[in-house]
């Protein structure tokens, strides 16, 4: 592996193409946040914003600011979008919508938890950046209805009837993993080790399930069990290797090796269970009994998935020396970058098919935004830079 050339191909497409697409592109000068329905060539096609894309927007170049490099410009993008975000995105009460008209009122009520993490992630690193106690303060009390939420994360606009199916989910535990970390610095001692203590019981010991081969499922039965049903069947083998190396950073931040071990094996296994033997790349969906996903668009290559696994495979590699995690690296990394990356125009597809071909030429959309490419370019880039 040349990783001198690897380094340099995965910052320059971080700092030369990707960031500033999203910087030049969506930022809405007339009302504030950010324009994220984007054609292949930046123009805007839908003028919605939603919640959660805006505030992994405003995290994003934050954490630029904060890790990369102090540019001005990247601080003044992220103070925008966290403006509007303060001034309409939630109902006063820090109950965040999850859209907004272009002009900021709200199209969609506060159902999705992602809204609050999202938002909770957004203020929390760009008051690193500024020092701005209000920021910070959204960012605890934002954190802290995101922990009251926990049992019932869509409260009153859960569709489902109580009692009958209760299923909990894998998403929350998962993120909770990564945002605990995020928001270190604004978090008692005890309600931090509290947090993460739970989430890597529920991510290893309740999702993680040894008895179907290792693999991590999407959703249990409220009491751990495991439900014979289209929830309770459904893997997202993107979602778990994701995972994996938000305990990947567990591990190094409370310095035990066996999280990272645990990580490691996980990651190695998801990604022989999702890969596509016939096509390649990892499929979007799959049904732990083989029958039918309700999900239609289960064969479907997702950007995010493959950028999150090079991050979990190249992380395993850093930390372990696992050869195995370098082989699967390389391969991942020769099917991303030839799938998503568009050739002609700057920042990457979102959605091939199953053959590999380019399905939505967007460049981002209600799903994707100013987030998962640049994420993991940079996790990447100072991955390989510690190997080097």
């Amino acid at each position: 592996m040349n990783c001198k050339k690897l380094v340099s191909q995965y910052r320059d497409e971080l700092l030369n193409n990707v960031v500033p697409f999203w910087l030049e592109k969506s930022q809405d000068k007339e009302y504030g946040g950010y324009f994220t329905c984007l054609d292949r060539e930046g123009n805007v096609f839908d003028t919605d914003k939603f919640i959660w894309l805006q505030g992994r927007q405003v995290w994003m170049f934050s954490m630029l600011y904060n890790n990369v490099e102090k540019r001005q410009e990247w601080l003044d993008c992220a103070i925008q979008g966290a403006e509007f975000l303060k001034k309409y995105g939630h109902d006063g009460k820090l109950n965040w919508y999850f859209s907004l008209t272009r002009e900021g009122k709200p199209l969609v009520e506060p159902y999705n938890i992602f809204s609050y993490t999202f938002a909770t992630m957004a203020f929390g690193q760009l008051s690193k950046a500024t020092g701005n106690k209000e920021y910070a303060e959204i960012a605890r009390k934002t954190f802290d209805i995101v922990l009251a939420k926990r049992d019932n994360p869509k409260g009153k606009w859960n569709k489902a009837h109580p009692g009958t199916r209760d299923i909990k989910s894998f998403s929350l535990p998962m993120i909770l993993c990564n945002l605990a970390l995020e928001i270190e610095h604004l978090l008692e001692p005890e309600v931090l080790q509290k947090t993460i203590d739970e989430c890597l019981h529920e991510v290893l010991e309740v999702f993680y399930r040894p008895e179907l081969g290792g693999i991590v499922i999407e959703n249990v039965k409220a009491d751990g069990s495991l439900s014979d049903t289209f929830d309770g069947r459904l893997i997202n083998p993107g979602h778990a290797i994701e995972a994996m190396w938000f305990i990947m950073d567990l591990g190094v931040r409370l310095n035990r090796p066996e999280l990272i071990e645990k990580a490691v094996k996980i990651t190695l296994t998801m990604i022989e269970y999702g890969w596509d033997k016939k096509y390649g790349g990892i499929f979007y969906f799959m049904d732990r009994k083989d029958a039918p996903t309700q999900q239609l668009e289960w064969d479907q290559k997702l950007w995010w998935v493959h950028i999150e696994t090079l991050i979990s495979l190249i992380k395993g590699y850093q930390l372990t020396g696992c050869k195995e995690c370098l082989a699967w690296f390389k391969k991942v990394h020769d099917y991303t970058w030839k799938g998503f990356k568009d050739p002609k125009y700057p920042e990457w597809w979102g959605y091939l098919n199953r053959q590999g071909e380019v399905l939505l030429d967007l460049k981002g959309g209600k799903w994707k935004g100013c987030f998962h490419v640049p994420r993991g370019l940079y996790q990447v880039w100072k991955t390989l830079e510690k190997i080097e």
